[in-house]
């Protein structure tokens, strides 16, 4: 590092850590006040970060200076400011209009990475290297990872992806190319789509495309897998209910699946026929209906609880958890609450018509 870049590099103050494992920080210049991200980095590419800073590819960070100082990259970049796609996957926030936005600008980000002589495959695609903007712009982040195209490569000799994103090839397998980067794609269009509270197939088949575990059998290129993402959305616009009204729909009905109906409308039919014909000994017929109301109201508040049904487990941080035994009891702690809700309904009810 010469005189003149450690001169500049020493601008940047850090004023915060963003992840101390992997040398992430948020530092401002102390002449324009602007804030920016500093990376100091063990593994990368310099070849693939003198592109960037001189493509300024829209949905990647700018590149403001990098400098390499024995073995390690200094790197300072645009700080893009919003959440991750992983807080927006593991928060339920996404919709089916948002993930197609979403993945349609992830195609024209890769889409000019991979037509740059030489081309850049990412190869780490996850939804913690994503950002969403303010305007629900993607922005993919991370490319300590990312090498140049070699059609003459025969194989990876070092794994830099992460596991259960990382194509097969990633694993020694076979040479990175711009299928890599497509079936990590496949892999996080899964994810979103999991995600959301009523399941959705509009993706199944492009998904399978893009996981195929022969590169040549996935899609060519991200115009390929572009245009059929718009002509998936083309159909579904089509031939499916309209999503709005789905929301609504109670659990068993969401997905339009006949078995699934079937079971729902013989369980609905046997939670109202419970909760209407229960006898209580009590002599006011007020007092019975509110009875009959109150056990309806747990009855439906049990399914609607375990099954997620207008997002209302998001109230419970516990049903958020990566840990199914914790999930599972946020899930019954949120059906508790519920129940507790309408005894305490009940009780209310109760103490006014005692009154009257």
């Amino acid at each position: 590092m010469n005189y003149e870049t450690r001169l500049s590099i020493s601008y940047y103050k850090t004023i915060a850590t963003l992840h101390e494992s992997h040398k992430v920080y948020l530092v401002m210049h102390q002449a324009t006040h602007r804030i920016y991200v500093k990376k100091i980095l063990d593994v990368y590419s310099l070849r693939v970060y003198d592109q960037l800073k001189s493509a300024h590819i829209p949905g990647i960070p700018d590149i403001v200076e990098y400098c390499e100082d024995n073995h390690t990259l200094i790197l300072i970049e645009e700080y893009v400011n919003g959440k991750t796609l992983l807080e927006l996957i593991e928060d339920h926030e996404l919709t089916p209009e948002l993930i197609t936005s979403c993945l349609l600008h992830l195609c024209d980000t890769l889409s000019a990475l991979h037509s740059m002589q030489p081309p850049i495959i990412h190869r780490d695609i996850k939804p913690s290297n994503i950002i969403l903007t303010r305007d629900l712009i993607p922005v993919l982040i991370d490319f300590n990872a990312a090498k140049n195209f070699s059609a003459s490569s025969d194989k990876d000799t070092v794994l830099l992806g992460t596991q259960g994103y990382a194509a097969p090839e990633q694993y020694g397998f076979g040479s990175s190319t711009l299928q890599t980067d497509i079936y990590s794609l496949g892999i996080l269009l899964k994810e979103m789509v999991q995600s959301l509270n009523a399941p959705l197939s509009d993706f199944d088949t492009i998904i399978a495309r893009c996981t195929q575990m022969n590169p040549k059998d996935r899609y060519a290129s991200v115009t390929e897998l572009k245009n059929a993402v718009l002509s998936s959305q083309n159909r579904a616009d089509r031939i499916t209910p309209d999503r709005q009204t789905n929301r609504f729909l109670p659990p068993g009905f969401r997905t339009h699946t006949p078995w699934k109906m079937a079971l729902g409308t013989l369980g609905y039919v046997f939670i109202f026929w419970l909760s209407l014909t229960l006898q209580v000994d009590t002599t006011s017929s007020e007092m019975l209906f509110a009875y009959r109301i109150s056990c309806l109201g747990m009855l439906l508040s049990i399914v609607f609880g375990c099954f997620n049904y207008g997002n209302i487990q998001k109230f419970v941080p516990l049903c958020q958890s990566k840990n199914r035994i914790i999930r599972y009891l946020g899930i019954l702690l949120l059906v508790i609450a519920l129940i507790a809700g309408f005894i305490l309904l009940l009780s209310v009810v109760e103490n006014i018509l005692v009154r009257s």
